[in-house]
């Protein structure tokens, strides 16, 4: 059937309010949901039933069949590898010589990703590539290492990895069966879009989305060999938190501050998804407008709601001008604080 995404998207509420001196300049509307393993919703804000994009917000869960199918063991691939796996990151130049060493393991080169290039978020890669006259490469994109988990699985099943990025491709079909099973819906063809780096990314509903994600972060639900492998991405990006982000950047941080009680994984436009294990919960939330400022600050207040030792760790974030002054401040709604707190 055919959902009315765009139309889903007026009924959502304001979840973050952006000031400027005594004022709201700007407000950012989306929907949150906080679901068990079973699927029970504890949290609703907006319309947790119809579909939105996860994007990258999924890697995580799209890095299951590389573990299960036993790729990742076969390569010898180690911690920063699945970290990196699951991650969105900076094009750091550790981040860069891990996703090559990903491709040499199985024999190929960066000519195989089909996720294409961009420069580097880090600015010291930017750096060296100004000042070398480089470009940048495959490896370089932030979903290099995503890619590259594909590749792997792809080889070490005697799969074609020439095609491994398009729907039919049994890569893409395995982890849509995983998406359907982890989600308890089934995916039709009707919600199958392109991401970014060229692989499908299907839309789910966010309730659907939270407990995915409750299931990953409990293993509730799994199979004993899935269960296994979303503990062993998790350990991984506990392990080594640079590769699932890079410095500075939440992903990252959350896993440095708060050692594994929350796991939280970023997408484009505003999506977010992520556990909290101790309390037996995932979410998944998708900010209308695609802010990511709005997606960060509804992340932070939901990890200090449901995580006891980060209370009071997480400050609202201050709107600075060029100078580095506080002109503002991003909030929570009025709604998302009485929801939240």
């Amino acid at each position: 059937m055919a959902y009315p995404i765009a139309e889903s998207l007026s009924r959502n509420p304001v979840l973050i309010e952006v000031t400027r001196g005594p004022l709201v300049e700007c407000r950012h509307r989306g929907v949150v949901a906080v679901a068990d393993a079973s699927g029970s919703l504890v949290l609703e804000l907006g319309d947790s039933r119809a579909p939105v994009y996860p994007r990258s917000a999924i890697k995580p869960l799209q890095a299951l069949p590389f573990i299960e199918t036993g790729a990742a063991d076969r390569y010898g691939f180690k911690n920063r590898h699945l970290a990196l796996a699951s991650a969105s990151h900076s094009g750091t130049r550790g981040q860069v010589t891990a996703a090559g060493e990903m491709l040499a393991a199985i024999g190929l080169d960066e000519s195989a990703l089909h996720c294409g290039t961009h420069l580097p978020r880090d600015e010291d890669e930017q750096r060296a590539l100004l000042r070398t006259g480089s470009k940048p490469t495959p490896l370089h994109h932030n979903c290099s290492g995503k890619h590259a988990a594909m590749l792997a699985t792809a080889r070490h099943l005697g799969e074609p990895t020439a095609t491994y990025e398009q729907a039919d491709h049994p890569v893409q079909q395995r982890i849509r069966a995983m998406l359907e099973d982890m989600a308890g819906i089934e995916i039709t063809a009707d919600v199958c879009g392109i991401d970014g780096c060229s692989v499908p990314n299907w839309a789910l509903p966010a309730a659907n989305l939270a407990r995915a994600y409750a299931r990953f972060g409990t293993g509730e639900g799994l199979s004993p060999e899935r269960a296994k492998a979303a503990q062993r991405l998790r350990a991984a990006s506990r392990a080594e938190p640079d590769f699932l982000a890079g410095p500075a950047r939440l992903d990252t941080r959350i896993q440095t501050l708060l050692d594994g009680a929350a796991f939280i994984k970023t997408g484009a436009e505003g999506a977010y998804c992520g556990c909290f294990p101790q309390a037996g919960l995932g979410f998944a939330l998708k900010m209308d407008d695609g802010a990511s400022r709005g997606a960060e600050a509804i992340v932070s207040m939901l990890i200090e709601s449901y995580v006891p030792s980060a209370r009071g760790k997480l400050p609202l974030k201050t709107l600075k001008n060029a100078q580095g002054k506080d002109v503002g401040v991003i909030r929570p709604s009025s709604l998302a604080r009485v929801a939240l707190r």
